[in-house]
C-alpha cells in the first residue's frame, strides 16, 4: 500500500489513546485506586509521564515522588479491575474511524500488528469487546518485552512477527515515549494526539502528525482507489463507523433508495446510526419496534433488509434540528411543495450545527425538479433571514454544500394495508411458535437455573437432565430465528444502483454507491425528459384505460405503443441533437426505463401520476421536451398526446384528493378548454406558476386541444 509517495506492507498500532480513548479512563480509576489504598490521588504529572511507558517504569516515576512504600502494584490492579468493569458495562470507548482505518488496511493486504504496553490479558478483551481483535494478524504485549517504551523493542518484535522490515512498517502512536520507541525501530511513525503533545523536537521525529484519527484516514482516503458501484445482492459492511447519516424525508426514495445508498457507504464501514424524518406514524412505530424494515426489488425477487435506522416525527422540532446537528449528510427527498412548510426546520438545525460545532453539512438534493438544490438553498436562505442578520444567513449557506442529484430507480411504498397485513401474517407465525415451543424453552430455564445452584448434587441432576434435553434445543433456535425474522417490507423498487450527484463534496466522493459528475444540469435535463415525463404520460394514460399500476398498463399495446414512440422516436432524436456526446447515458437510460416500467406492478398510476399540473409548467418535463423537439423542426404528436392525458387525468373522477387535479378541472371548467388549463399564470404552492403563451404556443395549443378531443372520442365513443 502507497501513502505519501512511501510504500509499506505492515501496519503497527499502540492501543491506549491511539486506537481507544482509554488514557483517560485509565488516569481516573488510577486515581480512585491511589485515593482508596493509599489515600493520596497520584499526581497528573506521574500519570503524563507514565504514558507509553512499561509498568515497571511507571512504578519507578511513582516512587520517587511517593517513596518506596508506595504500594504502586496493588493500585495498578484496583486500577485496572475498576477499569475493566467499566469496559463490561459501558464497553470500549473506540477512536472515531479505527474501524473504516483497519477495514481498509486489511482489505488492502497490509499486515496488522499491536503492541501495547497493557497486559495480554486486558489487551485481548478490550480487542475483543471493541470487535477488531480479527484484524491483528499478530499482538505483542507489555509482559512480553524487557524493556518498555521508550526502548524500540516492542515495535522491533512486533515487525519481525510479521516478518516486515520495520522501515516498511506505519506505526501508530499517541505519547512521546511512543514515538521515541517507534522512531528508534526505524518504523514510519504516524502521530495521533490524545491527551498531551510531546516536546516538539520528539513531535518532529514522526514521518506524519495528526490532531485526530478522523484526519489521517481522510488524507489516507484522498489516496486510495474509490471502490466501485456495489452489486445489488452485495452485504452491506460488516464494521459500523463513526458517520451519522439523515434522510429528510423517508417515502419511496428517502426509505426505499436513500437508505440503501448511506448503508452501503463507502464500502468499508456503514454508517453508526441513519435517522429518518417521516410524518408517517405507522411507518415510525414499526421500523422502530423492530429495528429494521425490508425492500422487495419486484424484477428479481430479491428482499434487502435496511438495519440500524431510528426514524422520528418531522414535526418534533427538537429532534429534527437534532439530526442537522448530528448528521455528517442528509437525503432531502421531500415533494418540491413540502419545502416551503419544512425551510424553516431546516434553517434552525443548520443554524445550531453551525453555532455549536461549526462543521460543515452535505444536503444531497433528491427530487424531481430541474436545479432542485438551488430552490432548496434559496427557500433555506429566505427562512434563516428571519432568525439571523444577512452576514450570519451567509456563514451558513456558505458553511452547506447543497448538492443536486439524478436518480435512476423507481420506487413505491406498499400500502398501509398491505404493511399491516403481511405484519399480521408474521406474528400469527411467531405466535405458533412460542406455543409450540414455550414449554421446552420454560424447562431450559428451570434447569439453567438448578445448575447455578450451589448444590452439587443439583448441577449434577442438572447436567444429565440439560443432556437428556440437548435434542430438543432446537426449540429454542427456532424461536430465536422466527423472533430474528419478523420484519416488514415498507418499499418496493427496481434495482439500478447509482445515484448521480453534483462533484464538490468530500463525503459524497466517499459513498460507494454515489457516481459525482462535474455537470450534473445535463444529466437532470436527459432524465427530467427521458423517463420523468413518459413516466407520468404512462401513468395517466394507464389510469384513463382502467389500470391501476405502471405494469398493468405497460401490458395493454396503447399504452407501451404510446411509451415507446415517444422515447425511441420524439425524445432520444430531440436529445441527441442537444446532448451528442450523451448517447451512451441516454440509450442506457432508455432502455432500462421501458424494462422497468413493465415491471413495475407494485408503482401506482395514481402515484406516478399526481401532481399533473405541476409537470404540465413552460420548460418543465412533457412541455419542455415538445419546446426542445419544436426547437429542432421534430415532431412531438405523442407528447401532445400526452399533454391531453394529463388533463383528462384531472378531469375524471380518479385522483380527486390531488389538489393540481382540482386546480385544472376549476381552470378547464371556466370555458371548457385545454387552453385556459396550458396557459395558466398565477400562484402555484407558494410560487408563480409559468404557463405557455396564448399567441407564441397557438400551433401548440391547437394540436393539444385536438389530442385531447381524440382522446375523449377515444374513452367515450358513444
Amino acid at each position: 500500500m502507497i501513502f505519501q509517495n512511501k510504500t509499506f506492507e505492515g501496519a503497527i498500532f499502540d492501543m491506549d489513546g491511539t486506537m481507544f480513548d482509554t488514557e483517560r479512563l485509565r488516569f481516573k480509576m488510577l486515581k480512585r485506586a491511589s485515593k482508596e489504598l493509599f489515600g493520596q490521588e497520584i499526581s497528573d504529572n506521574i500519570l503524563y509521564n507514565s504514558l507509553g511507558v512499561s509498568a515497571d517504569t511507571a512504578e519507578q516515576f511513582a516512587k520517587k515522588v511517593y517513596g518506596e512504600k508506595y504500594p504502586y502494584k496493588e493500585i495498578r490492579e484496583l486500577a485496572d479491575q475498576l477499569e475493566r468493569q467499566y469496559i463490561r458495562e459501558h464497553g470500549v470507548p473506540v477512536k472515531n474511524g479505527l474501524y473504516n482505518l483497519l477495514e481498509r488496511l486489511k482489505k488492502s493486504g497490509v499486515l496488522i500488528a499491536l503492541a501495547t504496553s497493557s497486559r495480554r490479558e486486558i489487551a485481548e478483551e478490550y480487542l475483543l469487546s471493541a470487535k477488531v481483535l480479527r484484524f491483528f494478524d499478530v499482538t505483542v504485549c507489555g509482559e512480553e518485552v524487557e524493556n518498555g517504551k521508550p526502548d524500540p523493542e516492542i515495535f522491533l518484535k512486533a515487525a519481525n512477527e510479521l516478518n516486515c522490515e520495520p522501515s516498511n512498517c506505519l506505526i501508530f502512536e499517541d505519547s512521546q515515549n511512543g514515538l521515541l520507541a517507534a522512531s528508534a525501530s526505524g518504523g514510519l511513525t504516524v502521530y495521533i494526539k490524545d491527551i498531551k503533545d510531546p516536546d516538539p523536537e520528539i513531535k518532529a521525529l514522526a514521518f506524519k502528525s495528526y490532531k485526530k484519527l478522523t484526519d489521517f484516514l481522510d488524507e489516507l482516503i484522498q489516496q486510495m482507489p474509490q471502490t466501485s458501484v456495489p452489486k445489488l445482492n452485495e452485504h452491506f459492511p460488516q464494521s459500523i463507523g463513526y458517520h451519522v447519516a439523515g434522510i429528510h424525508g423517508f417515502g419511496a426514495i428517502g426509505g426505499g433508495y436513500l437508505a440503501q445508498v448511506f448503508s452501503h457507504w463507502d464500502g468499508y464501514t456503514k454508517p453508526q446510526k441513519i435517522i429518518g424524518a417521516t410524518t408517517d406514524d405507522l411507518k415510525r412505530q414499526l421500523v422502530n419496534a423492530l429495528g429494521k424494515y425490508s425492500v422487495k426489488y419486484e424484477s428479481i425477487a430479491y428482499f434487502q433488509t435496511i438495519k440500524n435506522i431510528t426514524l422520528i416525527d418531522m414535526n418534533d422540532e427538537l429532534k429534527m434540528i437534532g439530526m442537522y446537528k448530528k448528521a455528517h449528510i442528509i437525503g432531502l427527498a421531500l415533494p418540491e411543495q413540502a419545502i416551503a412548510s419544512q425551510a424553516k426546520i431546516i434553517a434552525k438545525g443548520l443554524l445550531e450545527r453551525y453555532e455549536s460545532t461549526g462543521e460543515s453539512l452535505t444536503l444531497l438534493i433528491v427530487m424531481n425538479k430541474i436545479d432542485a438544490a438551488q430552490f432548496v438553498k434559496c427557500n433555506i436562505e429566505v427562512a434563516l433571514k428571519t432568525l439571523v442578520d444577512k452576514e450570519k444567513t451567509k456563514q451558513v449557506i456558505e458553511n452547506t454544500f447543497f448538492s443536486d442529484t439524478v436518480v435512476n430507480r423507481m420506487v413505491s411504498s406498499n400500502s398501509k394495508e398491505i404493511v399491516v397485513s403481511s405484519l399480521h401474517t408474521e406474528m400469527e407465525k411467531m405466535n405458533q411458535i412460542i406455543f409450540e415451543h414455550s414449554e421446552t424453552v420454560k424447562k431450559i430455564m428451570d434447569y439453567s437455573q438448578a445448575f447455578s445452584s450451589k448444590n452439587p448434587q443439583s448441577h449434577n441432576q442438572a447436567i444429565n437432565q440439560i443432556v437428556n434435553l440437548a435434542t430438543n434445543i432446537s426449540s429454542v433456535t427456532k424461536f430465536v430465528g422466527a423472533l430474528s425474522k419478523v420484519n416488514v417490507t415498507l418499499f418496493n423498487s427496481e434495482p439500478d444502483m447509482p445515484l448521480y450527484a453534483l462533484k464538490g463534496s468530500p463525503t459524497l466522493e466517499r459513498l460507494r454507491q454515489v457516481i459525482t459528475v462535474d455537470n450534473i444540469d445535463t444529466m437532470q435535463e436527459i432524465k427530467n425528459k427521458l423517463s420523468n415525463g413518459p413516466h407520468a404520460i404512462i401513468a395517466w394514460y394507464s389510469a384513463l384505460l382502467g389500470y391501476k399500476t405502471i405494469g398493468q398498463g405497460m401490458g395493454d399495446q396503447l399504452v407501451s405503443r404510446l411509451a415507446k414512440n415517444i422515447i425511441k422516436n420524439e425524445i432520444i432524436p430531440t436529445l441527441l441533437i442537444e446532448n451528442p456526446n450523451s448517447k451512451r447515458y441516454i440509450d442506457s437510460t432508455a432502455s432500462t426505463f421501458l424494462k422497468r416500467c413493465r415491471a413495475s406492478f407494485k408503482d401506482e398510476c395514481i402515484r406516478v401520476g399526481r401532481d399533473p399540473l405541476r409537470k404540465l409548467q413552460s420548460g418543465e418535463r412533457i412541455i419542455g421536451a415538445i419546446q426542445l423537439a419544436q426547437k429542432h423542426g421534430l415532431s412531438a404528436k405523442g407528447l401532445e398526446y400526452g399533454v391531453a392525458c394529463a388533463i383528462m387525468y384531472a378531469l375524471l373522477p380518479i385522483n380527486e384528493n390531488d389538489a393540481d387535479c382540482l386546480k385544472i378541472k376549476k381552470l378547464y371548467e371556466k370555458n371548457c378548454s385545454v387552453v385556459d388549463v396550458l396557459t395558466y399564470n398565477g400562484e402555484y404552492n407558494s410560487a408563480t406558476y409559468s404557463g405557455l403563451d396564448v399567441q407564441k404556443d397557438k400551433g401548440l395549443l391547437l394540436r393539444v386541444q385536438q389530442s385531447f378531443d381524440s382522446l375523449q372520442k377515444e374513452l367515450c365513443p358513444t
